[in-house]
């Protein structure tokens, strides 16, 4: 249990559901309503145009994390719950919630829920979900369609120059799911959360699992960031503590000097 920092949310719960490919649809809820599988299950059928509700990801690819605070002692009590499929997404998940080193537990599912084999006689009726789109999409509770407003910020530091009205995509390259990973993922989701007005997909690549994604990408450093669109193709190397860095790499390519070559 830790105490409160004055920057912190207050209590919320919130819900992720994967995809076998990897995106990542999730929602936080500070009123703590709804489940919210449903809404997550409608947004994945309209991003990836599916045939029906992919009810079946439900509970083999989600993760919940319910907060409370103590009322009296300020203290944060975080329940982490996942799909045991789903043990190496930790670090995204703490990133997307900012729930720094925080350990979740796997909860015991029923064999056939998480059985492989089972999973994949989906796979012809939703071959999307077996394909990684670059997917890292927050839902809004309160937005009455799947219009995607651009991200909310309370800082909102700095504005960003108009970029493509589609938004942004942007590639991690990590080593590795260690604590300096997560840290990464952690202040580069703040980041892009506190500076972008237009939604995003930020996809992380592990260099050590996929170093042929790495040398497709010319990244020889970890950890770097890429941005894949708007195009031109531009990078960022190092751990983001530059907010006017990361600006660079955001700006409008539209708005170059004539003649600059692309980063």
């Amino acid at each position: 249990m830790n105490r409160l920092p004055e920057s912190s949310p207050l209590a919320f719960k919130g819900i992720a559901l994967f995809t076998p490919g990897g995106d990542v649809v999730y929602c936080i809820d500070p009123k703590k309503q709804n489940r919210w599988h449903v809404q997550l299950c409608g947004l994945l059928q309209y991003l990836l145009n599916l045939p029906e509700l992919p009810h079946f990801l439900v509970p083999s690819y989600a993760a919940t994390l319910d907060r409370t605070i103590d009322p009296h002692s300020q203290h944060i009590q975080d329940i982490a719950e996942l799909s045991p499929l789903l043990s190496s997404a930790q670090p995204i998940l703490n990133a997307i919630f900012q729930t720094h080193g925080l350990v979740w537990q796997e909860i015991p599912l029923a064999p056939q829920l998480i059985d492989p084999v089972v999973l994949t006689t989906y796979r012809s009726q939703f071959p999307q979900l077996w394909e990684n789109h670059d997917l890292v999409v927050r839902y809004q509770p309160t937005a009455p369609t799947f219009d995607f407003p651009p991200f909310d910020s309370p800082l909102n530091p700095v504005s960003v120059p108009t970029a493509n009205p589609q938004g942004y995509v942007f590639r991690l390259f990590v080593a590795g799911s260690t604590t300096a990973t997560e840290r990464t993922l952690q202040k580069l989701h703040q980041l892009l959360e506190d500076l972008l007005t237009q939604p995003y997909t930020l996809r992380v690549i592990d260099v050590t699992q996929h170093p042929d994604l790495a040398e497709q990408d010319h990244v020889t450093a970890t950890p770097t960031l890429v941005r894949v669109h708007p195009l031109p193709l531009r990078r960022l190397v190092g751990n983001f503590d530059s907010v006017e860095q990361l600006l660079g790499i955001l700006s409008n390519f539209e708005h170059r000097p004539e003649g600059e070559p692309d980063r």
